[in-house]
């Protein structure tokens, strides 16, 4: 038999944890692996628009996006201990995002200044998902001050973030979109 997908457990604001604790749904730890979860949505689209263009880059999302799972998991379940291991996820991991990143960064002309968002669909999806990703980190430093947590996680959202403003500006330079500088004086 099929479940359901509603349960009626969350109609008062509250949800469970992994090990069923139940907590506020604007709990911080609810705050950080959800954003964690939109952050994976977003991905999908990034995946979407540039299908077939760079099936490096694809593959590289498509571990990212399953990374990010396994770090929602962990952020879903009460630690003891900030050592815990992050089920699935690596140091390796964090190199293989740097990895891309030089990559990347080496077909890309020197920046001149700041970078407004913009240009081309990937390169403004990409630059959605490097905002939401900051966002998560934000939300795991607030977690992290607050209750035991493996600094691996905040250092794989960190490395993310940074991957994808050079994917933003890679999808830019590859469709032709010039880089709108930002300027100070408009």
């Amino acid at each position: 038999m099929k479940s359901k997908v509603y349960t009626l457990t969350g109609d008062k604001g509250t949800t469970s944890l992994v090990g069923g604790q139940r907590v506020a749904k604007d709990d911080i730890r609810v705050e950080a692996y959800g954003t964690v979860d939109e952050l994976n949505a977003h991905i999908g689209q990034v995946v979407n628009a540039i299908k077939g263009t760079m099936p490096e880059v694809e593959n590289l999302l498509f571990k990212v996006q399953n990374k990010l799972f396994n770090v929602g998991a962990y952020l879903a379940t009460e630690q003891t201990d900030d050592q815990a291991p992050v089920y699935g996820l690596q140091d390796d991991d964090v190199k293989a995002i740097e990895a891309m990143i030089d990559a990347l960064d080496a077909q890309l002309p020197p920046m001149r200044g700041f970078i407004l968002p913009g240009g081309s669909n990937a390169s403004v999806l990409c630059d959605v998902c490097r905002t939401v990703t900051r966002r998560a980190e934000r939300r795991v430093v607030t977690l992290a001050q607050e209750k035991p947590l493996n600094p691996l996680a905040q250092r794989y959202l960190n490395r993310l973030s940074d991957f994808f403003f050079i994917l933003a500006r890679h999808c830019n330079v590859t469709s032709g979109v010039e880089e709108v500088l930002w300027d100070r004086n408009i």
